[in-house]
C-alpha cells in the first residue's frame, strides 16, 4: 500500500526524492483518517522552511489538520492543483496529490525518515 520508493514521517507525510528535491505529500492513512479533502492551504514557492515546520493546512469533511514538512529546506514549488482540485489528495495522495516540492538544505535529514515497512509497522 505504502511505496518503497518514499520515505515517511511520523505525521504521516511522504517525501520522493528526485536530486536534490523533495515531492512532500500526505499518505494513505492520513487520507483516509481525515475522509474527502475539501480544502488545502499552501505557502508561497520561494519560502523556507524547516525540518518538522508547518507548512499549511488540510481541511476534509471531519476537520482541520495541520501539515508539517518531513524535510527542511527551500520550497521551490507548490502543486497548484492540490489547491484548485483539492479531490486529487483523495484520488492520488502518493502521485499527482503531491503538495510541494522543496529543495533540501541537507541530505541526512532523510535518515530521519522511515522507509514504507517501517511506517506501515507504526500503523499497526
Amino acid at each position: 500500500m505504502y511505496p518503497e520508493d518514499l520515505k515517511y514521517s511520523k505525521e504521516h507525510e511522504w517525501v520522493r526524492m528526485n536530486g536534490n528535491i523533495a515531492e512532500v505529500g500526505v499518505t494513505v492513512f492520513a487520507r483516509e483518517s481525515l475522509g474527502d479533502v475539501v480544502y488545502v492551504d499552501l505557502p508561497e514557492a520561494g519560502a523556507d522552511i524547516g525540518q518538522f515546520a508547518k507548512f499549511g493546512e488540510i481541511e476534509s469533511v471531519k476537520a482541520v489538520s495541520d501539515l508539517f514538512s518531513p524535510v527542511g529546506g527551500k520550497i521551490v514549488e507548490v502543486n497548484p492543483e492540490a489547491s484548485d482540485r483539492p479531490e486529487v489528495v483523495n484520488e492520488e495522495p502518493h502521485g499527482s496529490g503531491w503538495l510541494i516540492r522543496v529543495e533540501l538544505s541537507d541530505m541526512a535529514q532523510l535518515d530521519e525518515l522511515m522507509d514504507a515497512a517501517t511506517y506501515e509497522a507504526t500503523l499497526e
